[in-house]
């Protein structure tokens, strides 16, 4: 497989890097708006081809599939481009800035038979995946509760850097970047770690969303700081379980910590992930009536990397795909409205 990486920012290394230790993937161009940085991301993943856009590279078109690293806003027209050219989209999250626009490149991709998949990352977490399949297993019986949370804490440390000065972080800050806030950035993350690891997807949703004053008149140069830093949501499954959801990059404390809860009537199974470890702990059968958990050993699993090749190989789509991608943007879209409006709504 010939693969293009569009954007040459800092989550564009990991997808080369990943990309390029699988057997039979080649990185045969990068693209990126900036010259300098092209050059010096092509030269640290030895790729040969480096294009100033991505009209540039399809009138060279020798590439099967396209790695879309580029900024949330710019998703749905570099992405709807590519699909028309014929190639295979791995985007990053989330999909595209709105439910529309999401929906729109998935009926395309599908229409057009192309192979389409989203780098929701935490799907790489074996620990969630585990939790997952003894949820599905019957395990902890009917799910009636669960509880997530995504914990950051960069607006407080400056242990990934300093936001007051880096633009890589002032733009997640700012809705007239193209960001959504934590709502857009991390929400998407762990909207998705919860509906997986309980095994079902959103039927209703209700959020609180929150801004807090971070500089003088919350502008710093051409960034105005507006964009969401917290949210609390409450939200019911399809399958009827009900629970509570929350980010924040305001966490002191937690640079990067996912944790999922989910409660059975015959047990529970609880997730934690951090950029450093991740740990699955059961409290299943005679356990339950004394409040015992044990942690679960896991095996790795494939990474969303391995099985986008693995789908373009196969030609057969793989998750989480585009339209998967597209009912998380419905429920993010829904967290504004309700935001707005006070009341809950219908996924």
């Amino acid at each position: 497989m010939r693969l293009l990486i569009l954007g040459t920012g800092g989550m564009a290394n990991q997808h080369a890097k990943h990309f390029a230790a699988i057997e039979g993937v080649t990185l045969v161009g990068g693209v990126d708006v900036d010259p300098a940085r092209v050059e010096a991301f092509n030269t640290t993943h030895n790729i040969e081809r480096g294009f100033g856009s991505l009209d540039a590279a399809i009138a060279w078109g020798e590439f099967d599939a396209v790695a879309n690293v580029t900024p949330d806003s710019i998703h749905h027209p570099t992405t709807m481009a590519a699909l028309k050219a014929g190639k295979h989209v791995f985007c990053e999250k989330p999909l595209a800035t709105d439910h529309a626009k999401a929906m729109e490149m998935t009926e395309t991709a599908e229409r057009m038979g192309l192979i389409n998949m989203v780098n929701l990352t935490y799907r790489n977490v074996s620990q969630l995946q585990k939790a997952r399949e003894i949820v599905q297993s019957g395990a902890v019986g009917k799910v009636k509760h669960f509880e997530a949370s995504y914990l950051q804490s960069w607006l407080v440390s400056k242990a990934w850097g300093d936001w007051r000065t880096e633009s890589q972080w002032l733009w997640r800050l700012s809705k007239k970047h193209g960001s959504n806030g934590v709502l857009g950035d991390i929400g998407v993350h762990i909207l998705d770690f919860a509906a997986y690891g309980a095994g079902s997807d959103f039927s209703k949703v209700f959020c609180r969303l929150e801004t807090f004053e971070k500089a003088e008149n919350n502008r710093i140069g051409e960034y105005d700081l507006d964009a969401n830093d917290s949210f609390a949501m409450t939200a019911q499954l399809e399958s009827g379980a009900l629970g509570v959801i929350h980010a924040t990059r305001w966490a002191t404390g937690h640079f990067n910590e996912l944790r999922l809860r989910v409660y059975g009537e015959l047990g529970s199974v609880e997730v934690q992930h951090r950029h450093d470890w991740s740990k699955l702990f059961t409290c299943l059968g005679a356990d339950a009536e004394t409040g015992t958990w044990t942690e679960v050993e896991v095996d790795p699993v494939s990474t969303n990397y391995m099985r986008f090749v693995e789908a373009v190989r196969a030609g057969k789509n793989l998750e989480p795909s585009f339209r998967h991608a597209t009912n998380i943007q419905k429920v993010l879209d829904l967290a504004v409205v309700t935001d707005r409006d006070r009341t809950e709504h219908k996924v």
